[in-house]
């Protein structure tokens, strides 16, 4: 089989350009499949093959180093000068002779609907999908071209050298020391007015915030300056933001796109773990009692039922003993809240991230597939 090999300048300029980084697209994603109607929940699960779409928010970026996927490299943003009104906006993005980032969303989109390709094609539109909505809301992603969105323009940040593209798309986020799921869970505060007007917004208004919000990036930063708290501060309030209104965003066309759709669930097939992946599961178990000290770790914990409390956005479901000395809380939220009353006093095994909430550890499941009834 014949190789190709990108040229190291080529493969450099393309970790430079990836938005957001892994954990704030899996954040994006982890939003998103709250808010998916139970059919398009389904419909997506049929298209990624078993996958989940935290899992596959990243294959975009991962695969562009492949000579396959070389033509997708504009796909991931827009070059724009400076200073240009809305209609302006619209007009410059029109005329664009190349692919880019609002091309590569409608084309996603018009794949998820063609009824003619196949299985295959539709999970890479969706997987297509999934990253580009985090793409179009990082703001040095629509930015300008003589400076690579930001890559050019070095500042320095926590002691240690950067540039403004990196600085948004992944230093603020490590700063705040969030994992994926903790910044799910910290950052999706919208009301349902604020959803229903967020989804009621283009893909080109998703872009024309970027652009508003990078062009006061450019003016606010300057080369070689030292990023201080209070810009910090400021920023990743944006950040939250930005990320919110992707996931939100992300749920809001799937759905449009998918919840008429029909699919047989039981087609999908997902391959027999391998012995690794048995062993990798196994160094994953932990005891209940012990649960608290894997913060931030993927575990598998079994424990019985004592008390259930639903709090309107979420159930509350506490293993070990009745709330306040339960030794494990797991937080039902979307489609798993309807386990409440299947599992109200039975022992319970639950796959998931433990996060600290107010001293006590805690797991929050979406999918109801994270929880097996014991027998």
């Amino acid at each position: 089989m014949r190789k190709y090999i990108l040229p190291v300048s080529l493969v450099i300029l393309v970790i430079g350009l990836a938005s957001w980084g892994a954990k704030g697209h899996r954040a994006v994603a982890t939003i998103a499949e709250k808010h998916l109607s139970a059919n398009t929940s389904k419909v997506v699960a049929y298209y990624l093959k078993g996958e989940s779409m935290t899992d596959a928010s990243s294959w975009a970026d991962e695969i562009r180093g492949d000579q396959k996927y070389r033509k997708t490299f504009s796909w991931h943003f827009l070059n724009l000068p400076l200073g240009l009104s809305r209609d302006q906006f619209v007009e410059a993005v029109g005329k664009q002779d190349k692919d880019n980032i609002y091309t590569a969303i409608l084309k996603a989109e018009a794949n998820l609907k063609d009824q003619g390709l196949t299985t295959d094609q539709k999970n890479e539109a969706l997987k297509f999908l999934i990253h580009l909505v985090g793409d179009a809301h990082q703001p040095m992603h629509v930015s300008r071209a003589e400076d690579k969105g930001g890559n050019d323009i070095q500042v320095r940040y926590d002691n240690n050298g950067t540039n403004l593209h990196s600085l948004w798309d992944s230093k603020m986020i490590d700063h705040e020391g969030l994992n994926n799921v903790e910044m799910a869970q910290k950052y999706d505060w919208a009301n349902v007015a604020q959803i229903k007007k967020w989804q009621n917004d283009s893909p080109m208004q998703w872009l024309w915030e970027s652009y508003q919000i990078s062009s006061e990036l450019y003016a606010d930063i300057k080369p070689g300056e030292t990023i201080d708290e209070d810009y910090y501060k400021k920023s990743i309030a944006v950040i939250h933001l930005r990320i919110e209104q992707a996931g939100i965003r992300l749920a809001g066309e799937l759905n449009k796109l998918l919840e008429n759709e029909h699919v047989n669930i039981t087609d999908v097939r997902l391959a027999p773990p391998t012995q690794a992946d048995k062993l990798e599961v196994k160094g994953r178990e932990v005891k209940l009692e012990d649960v608290k000290s894997q913060t931030g770790k993927e575990v598998s914990v079994k424990g019985k039922v004592f008390t259930i409390k639903d709090i309107g956005s979420m159930v509350l479901v506490n293993l070990g003993a009745a709330y306040p000395e339960q030794l494990l809380t797991i937080a039902l939220k979307g489609k798993a809240k309807d386990l409440a009353a299947q599992i109200d006093g039975k022992v319970i095994r639950v796959e998931g991230t433990v996060i600290d909430y107010k001293g006590k550890p805690e797991i929050i499941i979406v999918d109801p597939a994270r929880i097996t009834i014991m027998k």
